[in-house]
């Protein structure tokens, strides 16, 4: 058992994934900002802290070192935990975390053509952007996201507007809300 089970949490944390442009970084960027979380942005660990074995040119990204990257969160979320604060942290892949980590999975779909203006504004080559919105279609970060947490924690939300990512903030915070009076 680690010390984070150890702990009894007061905040609760909160996972947002979903394909690459589906807005994870802004939905959770509102998320913390309406209810008081840590944002921990998986992406920008992983580039701060080096997490990465070496870099594949055909999709031009990064090869992750997981057991650095965890070993790196284990810790942020020890710290969370002992300071009463919980996490909203975004990644677009959600099967390599603890289950035990998160109380809530929201997992943004967007539609397609949505999702390819996003990617094209990126500057996402064409092999990129394919398995991107190919893997959208496919509902793959759903798929992994249901077959690797308890369904009751998986919400399925659209992302395709500014109004939709508000209102996926607006109701993880109503959330928040319910969960600390939950367990309190």
């Amino acid at each position: 058992m680690s010390d984070t089970d150890e702990i009894e949490r007061k905040r609760p944390n909160i996972l947002v994934t979903g394909a690459p442009g589906t807005g994870k970084t802004v939905t959770a960027s509102l998320i913390a900002e309406k209810s008081g979380l840590r944002h921990v942005n998986v992406g920008e660990l992983i580039q701060q802290h080096k997490c990465y074995e070496g870099h594949d040119s055909t999709l031009d990204t990064h090869i992750l070192d997981e057991e650095k990257l965890l070993d790196l969160m284990e810790t942020i979320f020890q710290e969370c935990a002992e300071e009463n604060i919980g996490i909203v942290a975004d990644y677009h892949s959600c099967e390599l975390f603890p289950e035990r980590w998160f109380d809530l999975v929201l997992v943004l779909r967007a539609n397609t053509d949505v999702l390819f203006d996003r990617l094209t504004e990126r500057g996402y080559n064409e092999k990129k952007r394919s398995e991107n919105l190919e893997a959208e279609i496919m509902q793959v970060v759903l798929d992994e996201a249901r077959e690797s947490y308890a369904l009751e924690i998986v919400q399925e939300v659209p992302s395709n507007t500014v109004e939709e990512l508000e209102s996926n903030a607006e109701r993880c915070q109503v959330w928040v809300e319910q969960w600390v009076a939950n367990n309190s």
